[in-house]
């Protein structure tokens, strides 16, 4: 057992104070109590009065796979990046491509304080791809929801548009009846009403429904294929607590209300968003229905996979907005609306745990819940003083400044250093096989 003692916690429980000092008794992988606990004889206790722990992050939405090209589109427009990354540099991935990228991807996550990580897959045109990603994350030894999704190359003659494909019964089987790993859950990346017709819409969520699994789509920065499609849904009786859709700028007031309504989630990758023209982060919008928002990071080829960044873009446009918002109604800002520290820490960490359906046993320190924790060192000089440790956290603090981070009940990350580190062989690998991707995608990319 491990004790971390007298510790400034951030528990995110809404049964505990938002932040306390206090003791945390780690039992193999959960954690066993909190409080004030005397240490027992063979329990390793670790001196936390001059660390701030709070749970382990949620990154809700991450494309894994590209990792080994991180900047390739950093001044792209959403239109460049469908055509340039879809239908030409993820055409020439091998299997070995998506396995190292998982690896490293999952591993930098875990170095940023990312306990549990939505991979949401959407290169894996052959099972060897779809089983390459699921090993690269088990290699990493991160928590994670593999999104199991859909390639979306430009269609060869005579083939019908990854559009008009429903997602392969078969192979979503064979991935259910897999040993994944104790880590590893499933979800399904459908191409919802953005990507495809309502009939394949229809097919994939019902899908997934039979599997009782989790349906996450994209469903911003462009029209949806087919009117009406959010009533259409929702009248079919397929929208509920199972199903995200990620961006959902281009939702209306009435769309979104009724996806509120039938119990839907909601992700938030704002960096990208406003990078890549999605339109505004529907983050006030959201909170002002009261629903439940959950971050991520999205394109790491196009900005980087900081959870902490995520945070602050997300706080911080959103209260532009409502500043704003104010300004423009000539009126004083109503300052109990106005988001803060803990809302955007909420989001990153129950919020995510929500939407996958995890809140049981991710998102917040609690007895019985799984032992995934991180911890900042107060003494570090980017973050002292330490005079309001969520302040500390979400306005201050960056993967770098992340000291320790534990995964059921394992360090993976201690003393402000991976335990499995990422070798320079490893970075040349990455280098190489961006490498050769971009050569053999050259023709699509000019």
């Amino acid at each position: 057992m491990i004790l971390f003692q007298n510790g400034h916690v951030i528990s995110m429980d809404p049964g505990r104070p938002r932040t306390e000092r206090c003791d945390i008794l780690i039992d193999g992988d959960r954690i066993r109590d909190m409080g004030r606990i005397t240490p027992s004889e063979g329990v390793e206790v670790i001196d936390a009065s001059r660390m701030i722990l709070l749970p382990g992050l949620v990154n809700a939405h991450l494309h894994t796979w590209q990792t080994n090209l991180r900047g390739m589109a950093g001044n792209w427009t959403f239109g460049r990046y469908l055509q340039a990354m879809h239908q030409g540099l993820a055409t020439a991935y091998q299997p070995e491509d998506i396995a190292l990228s998982n690896r490293i991807g999952a591993m930098t996550q875990i170095h940023g304080g990312t306990t549990t990580l939505v991979d949401w897959c959407h290169n894996n045109p052959t099972p060897e791809h779809t089983d390459a990603a699921i090993d690269g994350l088990r290699a990493a030894g991160i928590r994670a929801v593999f999104m199991h999704g859909s390639p979306k190359p430009a269609p060869a003659p005579g083939q019908r548009p990854y559009s008009e494909i429903p997602m392969s019964r078969s192979e979503v089987e064979r991935l259910a009846k897999a040993e994944l790993g104790p880590l590893i859950d499933l979800g399904l990346a459908i191409l919802g009403p953005r990507d495809s017709t309502f009939e394949v819409s229809v097919e994939d969520l019902k899908l997934a429904r039979e599997f009782g699994l989790v349906a996450s789509a994209h469903t911003g920065g462009r029209p949806f294929m087919y009117d009406g499609a959010i009533m259409r849904l929702a009248a079919e009786g397929l929208i509920d607590g199972k199903v995200n859709f990620v961006h959902a700028n281009n939702f209306t007031d009435d769309e979104l209300a009724l996806f509120h309504d039938c119990g839907g989630t909601i992700t938030t990758t704002a960096e990208v968003e406003l990078s890549m023209g999605f339109g505004r982060p529907l983050t006030g919008r959201w909170r002002d229905l009261g629903g439940d928002l959950s971050i991520g990071t999205d394109v790491e080829p196009a900005c980087g996979a900081d959870m902490f960044a995520s945070m602050r873009m997300t706080l911080q446009y959103q209260r532009d907005e409502d500043y704003r918002a104010a300004a423009t109604a000539a009126v004083p800002l109503d300052e109990s609306k106005l988001l803060t520290g803990y809302d955007a820490l909420g989001w990153a960490t129950m919020g995510g745990a929500r939407m996958l359906g995890l809140e049981d046993r991710i998102g917040s320190l609690a007895p019985g819940k799984a032992a995934d924790l991180i911890a900042f060192d107060c003494d570090d000089p980017l973050l002292a003083p330490v005079l309001d440790p969520i302040a500390t956290v979400v306005l201050h603090a960056g993967p770098s400044q992340v000291e320790t981070v534990m995964i059921a009940g394992r360090f993976v990350k201690r003393h402000g250093r991976l335990v499995q580190a990422i070798a320079r062989s490893d970075t040349e690998a990455m280098e190489q096989s961006a490498k050769r991707i971009i050569a053999t995608a050259g023709a699509q990319l000019d």
